[in-house]
């Protein structure tokens, strides 16, 4: 019979830490809340255009504010500061809050080609859109479905055009946000992998939903004698044409089931928006695309993979980006293991994991 488990009766410090930390748990929407005031205030550039810091006092004068809100103000910025988007400086009589590398993603009008503007990521994953989805997870817990709640509650799948028709400001502003998460850190990853296209002569890069051509430009512009073509959605290809120089070329299809030959094939941050099957089906397409290991054929797969060692922060952040995918795709986060089991499944024979960059990671995976 097996033993039963037993109840840890906390100490009475346990308790009382543990009841501040359900207030953190259960307001932690405040802290979101704060953040889209700070954006829809444009707070980030105004402290920018004053230099990189500023007092409450500067900043309700920066951004024609009623001086009856300055208190308020001090407070909204206390609660950013301490949750890390803000720095503050405490050596003046007034704090002077600064920017800081999270703050600078917010910053409008930086010319830095690594910079890209996340206003778009945060005022679409605290709209109530998707507030209102993630609301109703208990009841849709209970159903026998396994349609993402955003779609059941919407009546429109995130990123297709059922959404524009239903809400095409909404479907713009998500796109955008798309379009920052997936293009932000490319001229950081060409750099740091620099060697995985060594030897390559030829690309073919799969697209996502927002048919944005970013990367693929990006790896052409750092290694000319790659010629790329880009594999994108048929609704996407209005306007789309090859880019002059003849290294880039766009053809139209669904990965599901067919990818234009090439030596390697990558996928950036396209398999975390797809159920595990159809992820192995997208693989298998790349796997007919290209040639053998022994000629250089490999797929690269830049995604978020789930490391359990990682330091609390960024665990948290991936599990919640998981859980995000959840309620308002088809799609996940994956741990190695996870992986490893969806090539396996699509008939790859090996993989390597290289080093990660932020929340991201990319492999190679080898037929």
């Amino acid at each position: 019979m097996a033993a039963q488990a037993q109840t840890v009766v906390p100490t009475d410090a346990e308790l009382v830490q543990a009841q501040a930390d359900l207030w953190r748990h259960s307001l932690y929407y405040l802290t979101s809340m704060a953040l889209k005031c700070a954006v829809e205030l444009n707070i980030p550039t105004a402290i920018h255009r004053l230099g990189g810091a500023a007092t409450p006092t500067d900043l309700i004068s920066a951004l024609s504010l009623p001086a009856a809100k300055l208190p308020f103000l001090r407070r909204l910025l206390r609660l950013l500061a301490a949750s890390g988007v803000f720095s503050v400086d405490r050596s003046a009589e007034e704090g002077k809050y600064c920017i800081n590398p999270v703050s600078y993603l917010l910053v409008d009008g930086i010319p830095d080609e690594v910079h890209i503007n996340h206003t778009s990521f945060v005022l679409t994953a605290t709209s109530t859109r998707y507030v209102d989805a993630a609301m109703g997870l208990a009841d849709w817990f209970k159903k026998d479905v396994v349609t993402p709640p955003f779609e059941e509650l919407h009546g429109a799948t995130l990123f297709h055009e059922s959404m524009e028709s239903l809400d095409a400001d909404f479907h713009k502003m998500a796109n955008e946000a798309l379009e920052a998460h997936d293009n932000f850190g490319i001229p950081i990853a060409l750099r740091e992998f620099r060697d995985l296209f060594n030897g390559i002569q030829s690309v073919t890069y799969c697209c996502t939903g927002s048919g944005d051509d970013a990367a693929a430009r990006a790896i052409v512009k750092a290694f000319p004698h790659i010629k790329c073509t880009v594999l994108v959605d048929p609704k996407m290809m209005i306007g789309t044409k090859s880019s002059d120089d003849g290294l880039i070329s766009y053809v139209a299809g669904d990965m599901l089931n067919f990818i234009p030959p090439a030596q390697t094939v990558v996928l950036k941050f396209v398999l975390h928006f797809l159920t595990d099957e159809d992820c192995a089906k997208i693989l298998a397409q790349c796997r007919k695309a290209i040639p053998s290991r022994k000629d250089g054929g490999k797929v690269i797969i830049a995604d978020i993979v789930i490391d359990y060692n990682s330091p609390g922060p960024m665990l948290e952040a991936q599990l919640l980006v998981d859980i995000g995918f959840m309620t308002m795709t088809k799609g996940r986060q994956r741990d190695e293991n996870e992986w490893r089991q969806i090539f396996k499944n699509a008939g790859f024979t090996d993989y390597k994991l290289l080093k990660k960059f932020g929340a991201r990671s990319v492999f190679e995976v080898y037929p």
